[in-house]
């Protein structure tokens, strides 16, 4: 079970590893919300032309917290870690996907991250990243940046669903 994300304000004078953990989750969190209370084919709904839906967002946020924490850490490959090779793949949704499934394994995958992160100061380097080696503090930003993003995408997919749901069921 992920723990509950400590508000932003309970952190200003903390050291800025506590600070940068609690805002990872409280987005990881968000993330994941997005699905809440959406049907199944709402969740794998899709507006726009890109394979980005609410479901395939969280999945891919799953993908992105195994970039970050295993391979980039690790040094694992993707394929033993059993990730797509491309971000793009890892919006691709399988029939067995649910939501579900792909919250489980997005709160798994948040869970190895912390664990995998936890005996790393801000300044170590990790080694397993394309762009060579990179500090966590980095990794904590970038991660911190695209998960902000995705949560965006996610308000504004929830908005439309929602919207246009209401719209139909309001013409019936």
């Amino acid at each position: 079970m992920a723990p509950l994300p400590r508000s932003v304000d309970d952190v200003i004078n903390e050291p800025a590893r506590v600070q940068f953990e609690v805002f990872l989750d409280q987005h990881r969190a968000a993330l994941s919300e997005c699905l809440a209370g959406l049907t199944e084919e709402q969740a794998r709904r899709r507006l726009v032309p890109s394979r980005t839906t609410l479901l395939g967002l969280v999945k891919h946020a799953t993908f992105v917290e195994k970039v970050w924490f295993d391979e980039a850490i690790s040094c694992r490959p993707r394929s033993e870690i059993g990730i797509p090779a491309s971000p793009d793949e890892s919006f691709i949704l399988e029939d067995g996907d649910t939501i579900e499934s792909v919250r489980n394994a997005h709160l798994e995958a948040c869970a190895a991250s912390r664990t995998a992160a936890a005996p790393l100061g801000l300044d170590d380097l990790v080694l397993g990243n394309r762009r060579g080696p990179l500090p966590l503090r980095w990794v904590y930003l970038h991660m911190l940046r695209e998960l902000a993003q995705h949560c965006g995408h996610a308000d504004i997919l929830r908005e439309q669903i929602r919207a246009r749901d209401a719209e139909a069921a309001s013409a019936s």
